[in-house]
């Protein structure tokens, strides 16, 4: 027993499993893998990764003049400042002004834009409408349609000089001012709804169409009518889509810049830091101080913190709310 025991300890310890070894053609799967991904991975970090790594790194820089002596006029060199850009930012009185610009604008549009989405998605995915896709099409051609030139259309429509719409509602005595102080915001947020409703509507669509048949028919041997199926059928089953399209709508309206910069031509009213995107376009080009590349990178990272920010808050209290 003891020499059996002396004998076990001894003994050396069994060497782990050897791995099985990749066979060539897994190896080479892998590489064509890789290398059908690598279009992709370069664009992406060139179009991507790279700007924002840069608008890291120039955040931290502001332009100052050196050299000219007593009366100015010298060389604007990029000094290291620090958190100093960010500093601007977060006291910025403009800054914040138009954060509530934006905050305000998203709290109308986006739920009128999604439940007006969710409608169109549902009634076409009813019995009612006949040739989908045409009504389809039609919904969804105004998002195929360049933001720009969204917004241009709609600033000649809200032109009270030119404006089919103002002249014939003038025909009528209602007199309206689409770029009034107390409307403008609601005249771009009609620009964005008009545009994004019909890419949502895809969106609900596409959760609706993914439903099994097998739920409503079972529903319909219940006896539950075309409501009911709609209330306890589809509702519930959109959610997911419901919170895709909350999120891609939030974040695309922190971003708000077409609507307003195109509207500010014809409106002197509509400052150049009315959006906290305008902000950073303008103080990168120069017309707001302080300028350069460094104070508005610091503007679109806070933006983007603010926006992810409320992503996460939208996220957590709706997952709070269907537990």
């Amino acid at each position: 027993m003891t020499a059996s025991i002396t004998q076990a300890k001894g003994a050396a310890p069994k060497r782990a499993a050897a791995k099985p070894k990749r066979s060539k053609a897994f190896k080479r799967e892998n590489r064509t893998g890789w290398a059908f991904m690598a279009p992709f991975a370069i664009l992406f970090a060139f179009v991507f990764l790279l700007p924002i790594i840069w608008a890291v790194y120039s955040s931290f820089f502001r332009q100052v003049s050196q050299g000219g002596g007593l009366y100015g006029g010298g060389e604007l060199v990029n000094e290291f400042v620090g958190f100093q850009n960010f500093q601007y930012v977060i006291t910025s009185g403009r800054f914040w002004t138009g954060v509530g610009h934006v905050l305000l604008y998203t709290v109308v549009q986006v739920p009128i834009m999604i439940i007006a989405a969710l409608a169109l998605a549902m009634v076409i995915d009813s019995f009612v409408v006949k040739h989908v896709t045409g009504f389809r099409l039609g919904y969804f051609l105004p998002y195929a349609i360049p933001g720009v030139v969204a917004s241009i259309i709609w600033v000649y429509l809200y032109n009270g000089q030119i404006s089919p719409i103002v002249k014939g509602l003038e025909s009528i005595g209602i007199h309206v001012d689409f770029f009034a102080n107390n409307v403008v915001l609601g005249s771009m947020a009609n620009i964005t709804t008009w545009t994004f409703t019909g890419y949502n509507m895809l969106i609900f669509l596409a959760a609706l169409q993914a439903i099994p048949h097998d739920l409503y028919e079972a529903a319909r041997i219940d006896g539950a009518n075309g409501f009911q199926v709609a209330m306890k059928i589809k509702l519930p089953n959109v959610r997911g889509a419901a919170l895709l399209a909350m999120l891609l709508s939030i974040v695309g309206t922190i971003q708000l810049f077409n609507e307003p910069q195109i509207m500010s031509t014809a409106d002197p009213g509509i400052s150049k830091a009315y959006t906290p995107m305008m902000m950073a376009m303008n103080t990168s080009q120069g017309t707001l101080t302080p300028s350069g590349d460094g104070p508005a990178s610091a503007i679109a990272i806070v933006m983007a913190l603010i926006a992810g920010l409320l992503a996460v808050v939208y996220t957590l209290a709706e997952r709070k709310v269907n537990e």
